[in-house]
């Protein structure tokens, strides 16, 4: 495997995350019953072996990993299928505002409850990002530019895939977007924790748009979930409601996590793909 650790002026080492994956895997994507876990394992061990690196940094690329695998299967799923649909990654809230993707009076909206909550409240509207943002391209498709499916995974393959939010930026309707997925490696509790509270927060949010736009029945918004092993009491976990949802007793109560995937090989992701696909 090529050289894929920096070392800083102090000795440090820090793993170059997309450089080491693409390396290891020599450009080809896992065959479609490869294990993730096993996979990521395997590239710790080779980096390992040939450089000081802590187990501490390399956990720290696993979920990124993890990440570009999933958004590559599923570009070439949605290709394949013809599908008018694209599940893209997203950057973390500290580098991008997901609610520019909104045109821009819908992420106004966003922008002003912020505003209010700032001049009238101690409160602030403080959101993490999912990783993943689903979107309906049915009428967005004269915006884009066509995308051809991946054959072999390179640098300028993953930064396609970790820049494609940029081409839904501003052009959004409320029914555009009709979910968000997050991804773990593992469901730690306090990782578990994340997820119904995120996927609460963003239906929430999706409610005030519509409220605020006075958009009669809405689609509605999915958010999804998935790790690489996931348990019973992950399952139950999961279960919590949406907190907006209880406080309108017109409406049904809904999941903050609409369903919680294992997904550990390509052939599991295409799986969750479709089922998520068929459930909007």
């Amino acid at each position: 495997m090529s050289v894929v650790i920096e070392y800083n002026h102090k000795g440090k080492p820090t793993v170059k995350k997309h450089e080491t994956l693409c390396a290891f895997l020599n450009g080809s994507l896992p065959s479609h019953n490869q294990s993730y876990s096993a996979l990521i394992t395997s590239i710790d061990a080779e980096i390992l072996a040939q450089h000081k690196v802590t187990q501490g940094a390399l956990n720290n690329v696993h979920g990124d990993w993890y990440e570009v695998l999933l958004a590559a299967e599923a570009k070439n799923y949605f290709i394949s299928k013809n599908l008018n649909y694209e599940i893209v990654l997203l950057p973390n809230a500290a580098q991008y505002d997901i609610f520019k993707l909104y045109k821009n009076d819908l992420g106004f909206y966003i922008d002003d409850l912020r505003l209010k909550l700032a001049e009238h409240s101690d409160v602030s509207l403080i959101t993490s990002n999912p990783d993943f943002v689903v979107i309906d391209t049915t009428n967005l498709l004269h915006n884009l530019k066509k995308t051809t499916s991946i054959s072999k995974l390179t640098i300028d393959e993953v930064d396609t895939l970790s820049n494609r939010y940029e081409n839904f930026e501003g052009i959004c309707d409320l029914n555009d977007i009709v979910g968000y997925f997050s991804v773990k490696t593992s469901l730690r509790p306090d990782r578990r924790l994340q997820l119904p509270h995120e996927g609460s927060l963003m239906k929430a949010l999706y409610v005030h748009m519509q409220t605020r736009d006075w958009i009669i029945n809405p689609k509605g918004l999915k958010y999804w979930a998935a790790a690489q092993s996931v348990s019973p009491a992950d399952i139950k976990g999961l279960r919590t409601v949406a907190t907006h949802s209880i406080t309108n007793v017109q409406g049904d109560p809904e999941k903050a996590v609409d369903n919680i995937f294992q997904i550990n090989s390509p052939d599991e992701a295409i799986a969750a793909f479709s089922e998520m696909i068929s459930s909007i």
